[in-house]
């Protein structure tokens, strides 16, 4: 990188959104947005869900939960092609709710991936312990970490291409996963318990809904953030071979696919295990064996099933690392570039990186290595708090932003012919994501042991929103 500050090249990379590079094709943003989206919460959360709404009420949940995505997905969509910029959900909302809530989206989506890295890498070095008992647990985090890092660092391409592989490997085992679950279902492989096709008895062998319709309501936050990271697609736009083409297709195909994918997932789960026992299957206790995943593939008989999901999900923490320090980056770089964070956070390597916001965003996720050993549990589902959190508000600032533009773009005398993309079934779309979000986030607060988190994100808006008016509201220079 240049020294001379002053050079009109050092000028245009620093202050110009444009700079980064456009290296991703519609594959990259398809797994990147898949990548982002299957991870711990469907490998292991996702017989929770089962056990608690029951067979029937998951598949519900899953359903509902894709929708309420492909809506907030379809809102991002049309500002995102019309208006493809890095770091987008600050930016949207800055043009079209106001500059505050443009500066606490960013520092909110910043802190649910920063929040996480440190966790992801630590569960994965415990992980890797298990294979390797004699090597301690700091000697994989730091190999972990420096791979994410490295990946991050090199150049947009090289970070697609290592999240494209990545995300691969989580695709194919949930493919041949639900495969082999269906051949099991009919009958056309053994499954251990059942002398016959299973078929889909279970699924109301105990009524539609055993547990009744509260259940459906709170594991919505589980089953939302389980959908999170479809929104990347919006992140990359900036940085995307011919955005108005390859940003919808990404849109369709990734949320759809996620459908399949996790209603698929659950169904195979609920027609061959006993619901009741979904979230702690085949009496294993805590771990890696409670996973369903495990006991399906250990029922059909598939080898050493244990040692493969743990290389799965493994491969499914540092894709999680990989996607979460490039979004979080992303933000940090945008609110430099807003001039919002100082201008060094703006600065970009040869390849068109921001390395320095990428160091402190790795930086930031540090003190998530300690989870692990001083209260894992509690500090674990906070932060999954957390991340759920500020996943739905941003979420929600998609809708309100999509709703309010497209209400300018009117009143400036536009015609909706002259949109590259516009969101279908306006005004109703945004505004029931927007209240389906908003009803997310309010059921963080009824969960004791989520109730710190959401404290703690209200307490961080309310500091983004002080800090703002304090900082860089225009009214407050004048003070000034």
């Amino acid at each position: 990188m240049s020294s001379n500050s002053d050079s009109p090249t050092s000028n245009q990379l620093n202050q110009a959104p444009t700079t980064l590079k456009r290296s991703m094709t519609k594959r990259h943003l398809i797994m990147l947005s898949l990548g982002g989206a299957i991870g711990t919460g469907l490998f292991l959360g996702s017989g929770q869900v089962i056990a608690q709404a029951g067979p029937f009420g998951a598949v519900l949940a899953y359903i509902v939960g894709g929708l309420i995505a492909y809506m907030v997905m379809l809102c991002l969509g049309e500002l995102a092609v019309n208006q493809p910029v890095t770091g987008s959900f600050g930016a949207f909302a800055t043009k079209n709710i106001g500059p505050g809530t443009g500066y606490m989206v960013s520092w909110m989506y910043w802190l649910g991936w920063s929040a996480t890295l440190g966790t992801e890498f630590t569960a994965a070095a415990l992980l890797m312990q298990e294979w390797f008992p004699t090597i301690s647990v700091w000697i994989w985090t730091l190999i972990f970490a420096s791979a994410v890092l490295i990946s991050n660092l090199s150049s947009t391409r090289v970070f697609a291409e290592s999240e494209f592989w990545l995300s691969m490997i989580k695709v194919v085992t949930v493919i041949i996963f639900i495969a082999l679950g269906l051949a099991a279902i009919f009958g056309l492989i053994s499954f251990q318990g059942y002398d016959s096709a299973p078929l889909f008895s279970n699924l109301t062998a105990q009524s539609w809904l055993p547990n009744g319709l509260l259940p459906l309501f709170t594991t919505m936050l589980i089953v939302n953030f389980a959908f999170n990271g479809t929104e990347m697609i919006g992140i990359a736009a900036g940085e995307t071979e011919n955005p108005e083409k390859n940003v919808p297709k990404a849109i369709h195909a990734a949320v759809w696919r996620l459908m399949i994918f996790f209603v698929g997932t659950i169904i195979v789960i609920s027609a061959l295990l006993p619901y009741q026992d979904a979230g702690m299957v085949g009496g294993h206790g805590d771990g890696l064996s409670s996973s369903p995943f495990v006991t399906v593939f250990n029922f059909i008989g598939i080898p050493y099933a244990e040692d493969l999901m743990r290389f799965v999900i493994i491969t499914a923490l540092l894709s999680t690392a990989n996607s979460g320090l490039y979004a979080a980056s992303r933000m940090m770089w945008a609110l430099s570039i807003q001039k919002q964070l100082p201008r060094i956070f703006s600065k970009l390597t040869a390849s068109g990186t921001p390395v320095i916001a990428i160091l402190v965003t790795m930086i930031g996720g540090l003190p998530g290595l300690l989870s692990e050993q001083f209260g894992a549990d509690v500090i674990f589902k906070n932060l999954l708090g957390v991340a759920a959190f500020t996943m739905v508000i941003v979420w929600m600032s998609i809708c309100l932003s999509q709703f309010n533009f497209r209400r300018q773009w009117k009143k400036e005398g536009h015609l909706l012919s002259e949109l590259k993309f516009k969101t279908p079934w306006y005004p109703v779309l945004p505004i029931l994501g927007f209240v389906c979000c908003g009803i997310t986030a309010i059921s963080m607060a009824f969960d004791p042991e989520m109730l710190i988190g959401f404290i703690g994100c209200l307490v961080f808006m309310l500091a983004c929103y002080l800090s703002y008016y304090q900082l860089y509201h225009p009214a407050s220079k004048h003070k000034n």
